[in-house]
């Protein structure tokens, strides 16, 4: 097996979420996956402070915030990590911060990984047309509506998006993510 501690080194990887409702294992196992791979992770949230994860709906840890949304720039990263959490999904999407940075990462064709409810932010931020991907299948009509082919895969890469349904599918998920982040060259 080879080696992959150093496979995103000098990579700054953006963790975009909502101050609450986030899916803790969506968080932390694509983190530990950035980190061990020799990244660099930030969590950017909508307000500073910490964030409260969750395991479907019970409250589980809090993480400290490095920055909120507002203010930094998708040129600051390499590559962006959206988790899921229905929660959070739905409180991000309205937060006009969120959805510029995010509009901005698909403009410099910069890789985005995005799980579960993650996708919500991708429609509100009109980057789908034409896309095909994964998410919780509640969300197929949404995606379906914002111009996106909707697919039940375990894993789906379009390009520079990874995309995949839920937390079982967290290991493909992250292998798929390292591989894109670590194809595209350390921002200048």
């Amino acid at each position: 097996m080879p080696d992959r501690t150093n496979e995103l080194a000098g990579k700054k990887i953006a963790f975009l979420v909502a101050n609450e409702g986030v899916e803790e294992a969506e968080l932390t196992t694509p983190w530990d996956a950035v980190t061990a791979a020799g990244g660099t992770a930030e969590l950017i949230a909508t307000s500073e402070g910490t964030v409260q994860c969750f395991r479907h709906l019970d409250k589980a840890r809090t993480v400290t915030v490095d920055h909120a949304v507002g203010d930094v720039a998708a040129a600051d990263y390499d590559a962006l990590v959206l988790p899921g959490g229905v929660a959070n999904a739905d409180e991000l999407r309205t937060d006009h911060h969120a959805v510029k940075f995010v509009r901005d990462f698909f403009t410099a064709d910069k890789p985005t990984a995005v799980i579960c409810h993650g996708p919500w932010i991708l429609a509100e931020a009109g980057v789908l047309e034409g896309r095909t991907l994964t998410s919780w299948p509640s969300l197929k009509t949404d995606l379906h509506n914002a111009g996106a082919n909707w697919v039940d895969e375990e894993v789906r890469v379009d390009g520079s998006l990874v995309s995949s349904r839920k937390p079982d599918d967290l290991p493909a998920f992250c292998r798929e993510a390292i591989r894109a982040f670590a194809a595209t060259p350390v921002r200048s």
